[in-house]
């Protein structure tokens, strides 16, 4: 039987606008993706699970199942409704009384500054492609770090990738712009310059807490590992999702060979960068501040050699096989490999969780430790009997605990897992139909359920065996 070690967090995540509902209550400013799901999508984040006001039911439902780390993020518009400028006191207000009962639960909050929702004020006017919002998210940092001294783990961002994926990529997210490479690189750029500058700001204001970012990393694969255009084609879809975000993160800079993949993706699909010496300056300055690393991991992909026109589609309603994945120049993700998949065509392979935990070891070695920031499996839950019997999620998770178990063997630093989510929250562009919580919440009456999986996480927080 495999273990994790003691003092191992094991938490819950969840994210403001997923979970809190209240999208117009108490002073809170817009953010684009209210218009943008309402003309859309089939759903808006009303009433999400109402966290805004469930939040006392969940920490206390958290405390009773063993759930001592929860990953919360601040929503910047209840703060500063219009990004930046005069303060919401009643935003403020409420986040204290959140982190308060946090502690009150015994539960360790690890805040997020940003989680996919730029106010709208901003987003409106470029979000991060546009250098202005770079100062205002600093400012917001700043407040945050002076105003909520409870909070001993602040986290810049999450995913980075996926924002510039999901916006300028596949179109998914707000505002909707496919295939435009250039804007996904220097999102990714401007974003991680915005990271640079919070963490050394922090650091330099010798606050006791840690800092870091959380990174989406799925691993690629070629489909033929023997075929070196398959083996291309999953460096350079790898350096579009990982390596340059990571190069960033740990060197304050671009390696030759990410560059050199950029340059050609570029010169494939058009488009320039606007990369500036203050940036790396930036970059550079903060790459060893970092005191952790969040990692996000829900999939491998398997990569094969194309060169036809891109062309992606996103399967947002969980219909299996109806997602298309290939990028001109880059390559074509092969969904029909001998791994089992999601209804939503995401792979599950927790080799793949593995190998991104030893790669950061190997290839970044100044980072200091890890969190598993986000893990879990999103399904259609069949609520029977006032349960899930979710025997696949507890399995799904298992196994990738047994690979984390793995690496931490094989020297990586590990410290904390957090399955996504807590309770069942709503799924950005899955809508409320793809669950992934330890408590099922019927979003009619707002009543929450612990899941078979809820006892199973609690007797595994309780002995740290993983069985």
């Amino acid at each position: 039987m495999k273990t994790l070690p003691k003092n191992f967090i094991f938490g819950g995540a969840t994210a403001a606008y997923q979970a809190e509902g209240a999208t117009k209550t108490d002073g809170k400013g817009p953010v684009a993706w209210d218009k943008y799901l309402e003309d859309n999508y089939w759903y808006t984040a009303e009433p999400a699970s109402d966290f805004y006001h469930k939040y006392p039911v969940d920490l206390q439902l958290a405390e009773e199942f063993g759930v001592n780390g929860i990953r919360i993020s601040i929503a910047w518009s209840r703060i500063f409704p219009t990004g930046y400028g005069e303060v919401n006191a009643k935003g403020v207000e409420y986040y204290h009384n959140l982190f308060n009962e946090c502690h009150k639960r015994h539960v360790e909050p690890f805040v997020t500054l940003h989680h996919f929702d730029t106010p709208e004020a901003l987003h409106s006017k470029g979000d991060f492609l546009n250098r202005e919002n770079i100062d205002h998210f600093v400012d917001y940092a700043e407040f945050c770090f002076k105003e909520f001294t409870q909070v001993k783990y602040w986290t810049t961002f999450n995913e980075i990738g996926p924002i510039g994926d999901g916006q300028y990529l596949v179109g998914k997210f707000p505002p909707g712009i496919k295939y435009d490479l250039a804007k996904v690189f220097q999102s990714h750029h401007n974003m991680m310059v915005a990271h640079a500058r919070a963490v050394k700001l922090y650091k330099e204001a010798d606050y006791s807490g840690e800092i870091g970012v959380v990174h989406a990393l799925p691993t690629k694969y070629p489909l033929d590992p023997e075929n070196p255009e398959d083996v291309r084609a999953a460096e350079l879809e790898d350096i579009i999702h990982n390596k340059f975000i990571l190069d960033a993160t740990y060197l304050g800079e671009y390696s030759e060979k990410t560059m050199d993949g950029v340059n050609h993706i570029l010169a494939v699909n058009g488009g320039q960068l606007d990369l500036r010496d203050e940036d790396f300056e930036a970059l550079k300055a903060a790459k060893d501040m970092n005191d952790f690393l969040g990692i996000n991991y829900y999939m491998s992909d398997w990569m094969k050699a194309f060169e036809g026109e891109t062309e992606i589609t996103h399967n947002s309603k969980g219909d299996k096989g109806g997602s298309k994945y290939q990028i001109k120049g880059v390559g074509q993700r092969e969904f029909d490999v001998d791994v089992p998949r999601t209804d939503w065509d995401w792979m599950i392979y927790p080799q793949g969780l593995y190998d991104q935990i030893m790669r950061v070891k190997k290839d970044y070695p100044n980072y200091k430790k890890i969190y598993i920031t986000e893990n879990g499996l999103g399904y259609k839950d069949d609520f029977v009997d006032g349960t899930v019997y979710d025997d696949a999620r507890i399995d799904y998770v298992k196994q990738h605990l047994e690979a984390i178990s793995d690496a931490i063997r094989d020297g990586a630093v590990v410290e904390g897992y957090f399955i996504w989510s807590l309770m069942d929250v709503f799924s950005w562009s899955n809508g409320y139909e793809k669950r992934y919580g330890l408590f099922y919440v019927d979003f009619e009456t707002q009543e929450r359920y612990p899941k078979k999986s809820a006892y199973w996480y609690k007797e595994l927080a309780a002995t740290q065996e993983i069985k």
